[in-house]
């Protein structure tokens, strides 16, 4: 079968072609990508327990939650910081159980006996003519003595509660830091949530904008003004904005999930976020401040100091196993054949006890010992530099993003000036549609950028909060009115 096409056919086509072209090229410019819904939170290492919960009670009715009350809900019911708070009990059971050598151990154990002993089985058969019964017995005894031990020098067991209390500081230091890493995950994803919202906004404002370019094209093509050909692209604006509306909607409706397993909602549990992401001046900080602030305040460097610490103490704790050690046992009671006839017993030692030779053991703790006590300062070492890092990005990230918001304000003004002028061009009949469709492109990424920018502002503050060590009060600070 062969197909020809006549000169208006071929027209439209060609129409349909440019338009393609110049929409893929608008679509693949510098316009910065919507938030996508469920990835890792920054800060956290990927995929970790503070992006998860312990659910609260369902609430009836819908919730309003703003940034703040967000945040308390996540340091009540984030699984990061509950699991946290949980090594501190582990690590205080832990100095517990090493202070227990060096505290004095009393004990009572009372006892009475009846025996007889069979003297044949132990081989008194007769003695020396003599006969000798078969057994002896019944008799009975008594016992009931309290004991004491207690250590009186033992330099490794001080060495190694010294090392589980640097540990319990330790936990309690990293249990700072999870509430800090937590204000960090629950502003991560409320700040995408209030993004996904004007994104929405910014969407429904599109499709009227290009519901009434489609009207007014739809009027001038019925009318004989205006070709087909700007209908069709009319058409298509339209339904390309209707798709990123609904792709817009899903996006939050997602992220809202998300938000809601960081900070502990239950399930099901319907809210709405009250705070918005207006532009609020930062009085930005010199480096050296900065710096100074987060060596002082950075709860996972001071659990980093605490561990090296830690493993120095277990390190004199294992050198320790060459050294003597004194310990003192008594015990004092009563005991003879009956409870009614016993008399009162006492036995009193101390017991010096000399390591000569242990196989090598003691030799293996030190080398053990040495090994930890490596790592950790590797890790502290490693840890300032990030937190220069960290610090550095962060002031970086708030002064650029401070002048991108403001720069993005002024392309939305422009943008829309733009789009205004081309709608009363193609309403004069001076041009086409597709100077309309580019104009109104230019607008939505404005807009685009300008949410971007703005969300990256923000999570910049919380990002220089947590890179300071001060999350929780920096947040109250930083958003003065949220």
């Amino acid at each position: 079968m062969k197909l020809s096409f006549g000169p208006s056919c071929m027209l439209l086509l060609a129409g349909v072609f440019l338009y393609g072209t110049t929409l893929s090229f608008a679509q693949s410019g510098a316009t910065p990508s919507s938030s996508t819904p469920g990835q890792a939170i920054p800060g956290t290492q990927g995929v970790s327990p503070f992006a998860g919960s312990v659910s609260a009670k369902l609430v009836p009715g819908v919730m309003s939650l703003s940034l703040q009350d967000a945040i308390d809900r996540g340091l009540k019911q984030n699984l990061g910081a509950l699991l946290s708070s949980a090594e501190i009990g582990s690590a205080r059971g832990q100095r517990w159980e090493q202070l227990s050598a060096l505290l004095p151990h009393v004990a009572a154990a009372p006892y009475v006996a009846a025996s007889e002993i069979n003297l044949g089985e132990l081989g008194f058969t007769s003695l020396s003519g003599v006969s000798i019964p078969a057994s002896v017995g019944p008799f009975s005894y008594f016992d009931a003595r309290v004991s004491v031990t207690q250590s009186l020098f033992d330099w490794k067991s001080i060495n190694a509660t010294r090392a589980a209390t640097q540990n319990l500081r330790s936990a309690q230091y990293t249990f700072k830091d999870a509430r800090d890493l937590v204000v960090l995950a629950v502003g991560y994803t409320y700040l995408q949530a209030i993004a996904d919202e004007a994104r929405i906004e910014t969407a429904e404002a599109q499709v009227k904008t290009a519901q009434a370019l489609f009207d007014q094209a739809n009027d001038q093509v019925n009318a004989g003004t205006s070709p087909a050909i700007d209908g069709l692209r009319a058409k298509v604006e339209l339904q390309t904005r209707q798709q990123q509306l609904i792709q817009a909607k899903n996006n939050l409706a997602i992220q809202k999930l998300t938000v809601a397993r960081v900070i502990g909602l239950a399930p099901g549990q319907e809210f709405e976020l009250t705070d918005k992401s207006p532009y609020q001046p930062f009085n930005s900080l010199t480096m050296e401040e900065a710096l100074k602030r987060g060596y002082a305040a950075r709860s996972d460097y001071l659990a980093a100091m605490t561990d090296v610490r830690a493993a120095e103490f277990s390190r004199k704790a294992a050198v320790a196993g060459y050294l003597p050690s004194l310990a003192f046992n008594a015990d004092v009671g009563a005991a003879g054949g009956h409870p009614s006839t016993a008399t009162k017993v006492f036995d009193v030692r101390g017991t010096l006890s000399i390591p000569i030779f242990q196989g090598g053991s003691v030799h293996g703790d030190v080398l053990q010992a040495d090994a930890r006590l490596q790592q950790t300062r590797e890790r502290l070492d490693n840890l300032r530099a990030q937190i220069d890092s960290d610090i550095r990005t962060a002031l970086l990230n708030l002064q650029s993003s401070a002048e991108l918001v403001n720069v993005a304000r002024s392309n939305i003004d422009l943008a829309e000036e733009t789009l205004l002028q081309s709608r009363d061009r193609f309403s004069a009949g001076v041009t086409d549609t597709v100077e309309v469709v580019q104009s109104q492109e230019a607008v939505a990424s404005a807009h685009e950028q300008y949410i971007s920018s703005l969300y990256s502002y923000n999570f910049a503050k919380i990002s220089l909060a947590r890179a300071l060590g001060l999350a929780e009060q920096g947040v109250k600070e930083y958003f003065k009115g949220h």
